[in-house]
């Protein structure tokens, strides 16, 4: 096995007792990017000389005995929207050229005194307001899409690219490409991980998360990422926490919410049928299964959109009306969108917003955990604009992909991604695992609870 295709966890491990550098790690990362960048497009811009010069620090200090923890010496992937000092953040767009960030973001300066090496920059749909980053092909298949808007950070993962990845969710923007590409996404509670020094799209719905080869590779990610900053306004207070799950795949005693409505409406069928499969392997581990209904499924999309666009809108207002012909055209006309939208239409959706907030949070204490589809379907051919499902209905296909997610994000509940199986084209399909506010130790419980049961996953073979 070559030193790329380890999972977080297992590079800690061969580094914390020796029998790896960070040397040879970042080498065998930047040789792998070399070899399957050509095919998937993942970065924006490598740091080859930065990573292994950085590489070389690590190496001293590790030899000195200063070992700063499981992400010492560790190559991370970060999506283009985290500012790190002295690196160019474009957010895939234009708007950025000759940007240069002053200093690093919260999460960037987290993962620096980790130890983690920054190996490049990956595409993102720009500004991520977008499910496909277009720039970006499918890990397992470059005809097909990579997902959005963490794209690049996914497809770097999947790849063997990078051994972890940042991203940001906004409407499903971590878990949607984790799914896609088959690999693992958190998108932790609001307020949990500060995004000060992240490009917004929407304050009131962003999330800042990882991408991971495992489960348990998202909760060392988390555990050094997690923590107040005062600088984001809705950054939240939480005791220090180790998120790393315990060793057995016991399950006793944890409560699995299965919806009956809307998780698995208009759904493919090779989707329900590996979630459900997962499903009955969580009951087979302990947990026990009990039916719930999803509430205020109506007004999901439309509270969506009525938070999201406005707020976005209201972010670019002055570029947009400067230099509007540098935006893509799909992102300048949500932008343009943004302008005839009301004040009252986002004041309706805060208040739906509050009202959906209070009936999961009902929910939540019937169950630990909600498990369902990541997404409606796995990764469309590139170009594809709608999915037409057996009933006649026809839905956009990024419609599709957020109608899942965003409940989560309008909600502010933690959320979580794991592969769970392949659709009969060989495509990647994922569960979500959903949980209350700041239960991020739970939702990562039961993920690698169902993760232990399963063969390890092979990253893509990238031709």
């Amino acid at each position: 096995m070559q030193p790329y295709e380890l999972s977080l966890a297992a590079a800690a491990r061969e580094i914390r007792e020796r029998r790896l550098s960070p040397v040879e790690l970042v080498d065998s990362v930047l040789d792998r990017i070399e070899q399957v960048e050509p095919h998937v497009a993942a970065y924006v811009a490598v740091s080859a000389d930065h990573a292994r010069r950085t590489a070389r620090e690590a190496e001293r200090e590790a030899a000195q005995g200063s070992y700063r923890g499981p992400l010492h010496g560790i190559p991370v992937g970060i999506k283009d929207v985290i500012d790190v000092v002295g690196v160019s953040t474009t957010a895939s767009s234009r708007t950025r050229a000759g940007h240069r960030a002053a200093s690093d973001s919260t999460v960037a300066a987290s993962l620096r005194a980790a130890g983690a090496i920054l190996i490049g920059k990956t595409h993102t749909h720009e500004f991520a307001y977008g499910l496909t980053t277009p720039q970006t092909n499918n890990a397992w298949d470059r005809g097909r899409i990579a997902g959005g808007s963490s794209g690049g950070s996914a497809v770097a993962v999947a790849s063997g690219a990078a051994t972890f990845a940042l991203g940001t969710d906004t409407g499903g923007s971590i878990r949607v490409p984790a799914t896609l590409n088959g690999v693992v996404g958190l998108k932790p509670t609001y307020g949990l991980v500060p995004r000060h020094g992240v490009t917004s799209l929407s304050w009131s719905l962003d999330h800042v998360g990882p991408i991971t080869r495992t489960v348990d590779d998202a909760a060392l990610v988390l555990t050094a990422i997690a923590g107040h900053d005062p600088r984001d306004p809705a950054s939240v207070a939480v005791p220090g926490v180790d998120y790393r799950p315990g060793p057995e795949p016991d399950l006793t005693g944890v409560r699995v919410g299965v919806p009956r409505t809307y998780y698995f409406e208009h759904v493919d069928a090779d989707v329900a049928a590996s979630v459900r499969h997962a499903i009955a392997q969580l009951e087979a581990l302990g947990a026990r299964l009990i039916d719930i209904g999803i509430p205020m499924t109506r007004y999901i999309q439309a509270v969506q959109w009525g938070l999201m666009v406005p707020e976005a809108t209201a972010y670019h207002q002055a570029t947009l009306r400067a230099v509007p012909e540098l935006y893509q055209a799909d992102v300048r006309i949500l932008l343009e969108a943004g302008e005839l939208m009301g004040a009252g239409d986002h004041l309706r959706a805060q208040r739906a917003r509050t009202l959906m907030r209070d009936a999961w949070a009902r929910i939540l204490e019937e169950v630990d955990v909600i498990a369902a589809p990541a997404v409606p379907m796995a990764a469309v051919p590139s170009g594809q604009e709608t999915v037409t499902w057996p009933d006649g209905t026809v839905e956009s296909v990024s419609d599709a992909y957020v109608r899942l997610s965003s409940p989560a994000n309008i909600t502010g509940v933690p959320a979580l991604s794991v592969p769970v199986g392949r659709d009969t084209a060989g495509m990647p399909i994922g569960m979500q695992l959903l949980g209350r506010p700041f239960a991020e130790r739970t939702l990562l419980r039961v993920g690698h609870a169902y993760e232990r049961t399963q063969p390890a996953r092979s990253l893509a073979p990238v031709t």
